[in-house]
């Protein structure tokens, strides 16, 4: 199984993230979708998980959670926009996915997989644009971030 991972969209799905994304079993979406139709365009490739990020707001963007626990194969993920707010990581947690700050990381800490798949949508700063995916190999939680060739807007 495979999931797919996204973040920090603000209102655009590039065409580049969607083909990187197909496949997936399922997708996360971890913060700043920007709007509820970014979701049902998701919806399309994969079930959707996703979480409120700071820049969703109104009434659709409160049916979605501030935070989601994912159980898969095994692994228990933790799904929360900023970093900052999931410690200390609850008990049980292998791995935590996070958005916010647009920047992609893979880091291993304490046994735990911290995932930022950085951001998908408008280009920040000198940023790259990226989704991530994850799998399970040899029973491990594993990560791969997938940089998107994309216009430089």
């Amino acid at each position: 199984m495979s999931i797919g991972v996204i973040s920090d969209t603000h209102g655009l799905l590039r065409p580049e993230a969607v083909l990187a994304l197909r496949g997936s079993e399922l997708i996360i979406h971890a913060g700043d979708a920007g709007t509820p139709e970014l979701l049902e365009q998701l919806r399309q490739v994969a079930p959707v998980v996703a979480v409120r990020g700071n820049v969703d707001t109104g009434s659709w963007a409160r049916t979605l959670p501030a935070t989601h626990d994912i159980n898969f194969e095994g692994h228990t993920i933790h799904v929360r926009h900023i970093l900052e707010d999931v410690m200390p990581v609850p008990d049980g947690i292998s791995a935590v996915v996070y958005g916010h700050s647009h920047e992609p990381s893979i880091e291993h800490r304490g046994g735990i997989l911290y995932l930022n798949p950085g951001s998908a949508g408008p280009r920040r700063f000198r940023l790259p644009i990226t989704v991530a995916r994850m799998s399970i190999v040899s029973g491990r939680l594993t990560a791969k971030i997938i940089q998107l060739d994309v216009a430089a807007a």
